[in-house]
């Protein structure tokens, strides 16, 4: 398999739209937050490639400004916004950093590194986009233009940055004895704040088995939708059984008596004294139609209604203490529950988090309905 880490991102915060992007080659409407980062990008490189004056601020600002794409934007309040931030991010860059001063080894890197098995082996194409040389070693960074910037320990277990350095290693291999010669920098272009990490041997070991993980997880065929905040900037809603029936008028379905029922359901959820047998009946009705559509979401005029696959599980707990009590986390769970469990793992590091959910088992599933009152 040929994948490459931001395919991997994809299929671990939804499988569904890894499928239609990787498997099914559906092409993705750019998003506003990708032109702009792409542009931030272009930027970056423009003000660090070597020549003999590094550009001006005012320079860069020019670069900045004759490729911006206001076709992106239909609301002319948001361009203005994106564009101002945009140009505040270089200025504050200019304040922190001198480019003249940095000592670029190359801009845009790209590279392929094999993972896996001899017997079994994948390509992991990337691009970096900066490598600099520093007073005694290197440095690999890559720009990030979110909103969210995460914590020093998810920067020092960061498989991106893992994965970089690979690609690094492979075009100076004799650097891989000097490794803690080596930073591993995430750029927060919006904040002005870079986060810097090394990597030792064990932990390129163990993110590469990670990335194996996944890959095995690909290859399993299971490809399921995952509602989150980032649905929001997802191309493919349309498709999307949790979002589709949204785009109900793009399609030519006779909806009028499913649009009655979710109405009236919508109404008698939120009404006091609901009638549990109709309202049952209803919910038996939509669930239905769901099946029928192949959809996990309605959308009426008053709100939406969910259906959702609600498993719990049960933990093996001597294969959990094996794990937690070396890192003495043991006795904060003291017996194993749900929301003990939560609190702990998700203060670990990614592989041990791994590791931890192969413990568990299903205990028993059922559907329900969640309702989003507008």
């Amino acid at each position: 398999m040929r994948i490459s880490y931001s395919a991997l991102n994809t299929y671990q915060t939804c499988p569904l739209k890894y499928k239609f992007k990787e498997i099914d080659k559906i092409k993705e409407p750019k998003s506003k937050e990708a032109v702009f980062g792409s542009v931030i990008h272009a930027t970056m490189k423009f003000i660090h490639t070597p020549g003999i004056l590094s550009p001006t601020l005012e320079q860069a600002l020019d670069y900045f400004s004759k490729n911006w794409n206001s076709e992106i934007f239909k609301d002319e309040a948001e361009e203005r916004a994106a564009f101002s931030q945009g140009v505040q991010i270089i200025q504050n860059y200019y304040q922190k950093n001198d480019p003249a001063k940095s000592n670029i080894v190359d801009l845009e890197s790209r590279f392929e590194i094999e993972i896996g098995p001899d017997d079994n082996k994948h390509d992991v194409p990337g691009i970096i986009d900066r490598i600099d040389k520093t007073e005694d070693g290197y440095e690999v960074i890559d720009y990030k233009t979110t909103k969210k910037m995460p914590s020093q320990e998810k920067v020092d277990n960061d498989l991106q940055l893992s994965i970089y350095l690979q690609g690094f290693l492979k075009r100076y291999p004799k650097e891989a004895e000097r490794l803690d010669k080596i930073n591993v920098s995430l750029y927060y272009l919006k904040h002005g704040v870079k986060l810097s990490s090394q990597r030792t041997r064990e932990q390129l070991q163990k993110s590469e088995q990670l990335f194996l993980d996944v890959i095995k997880e690909i290859e399993s065929g299971k490809f399921e939708p995952v509602v989150s905040p980032l649905c929001g900037w997802c191309g493919y809603q349309d498709r999307c059984p949790m979002w589709k029936h949204k785009f109900k008028e793009q399609r030519k379905i006779d909806s009028e008596e499913i649009n009655k029922t979710i109405e009236e359901y919508l109404n008698i959820k939120s009404a006091l004294g609901v009638s549990k047998n109709k309202l049952a009946e209803l919910q038996g009705k939509i669930s239905q139609y769901m099946d029928q559509e192949g959809v996990e979401r309605v959308f009426g005029e008053d709100g939406i209604i969910a259906r959702t696959l609600r498993k719990t599980y049960k933990y093996d707990e001597d294969k959990l203490k094996a794990i937690l009590e070396p890192l003495g986390k043991w006795n904060d769970v003291l017996k194993v529950n749900g929301v003990a469990l939560r609190n702990i793992l998700g203060s670990l590091p990614y592989p041990v988090r791994k590791d931890a959910e192969k413990t568990k088992t299903i205990d028993k599933e059922s559907k329900s309905f969640i309702v989003k009152k507008k």
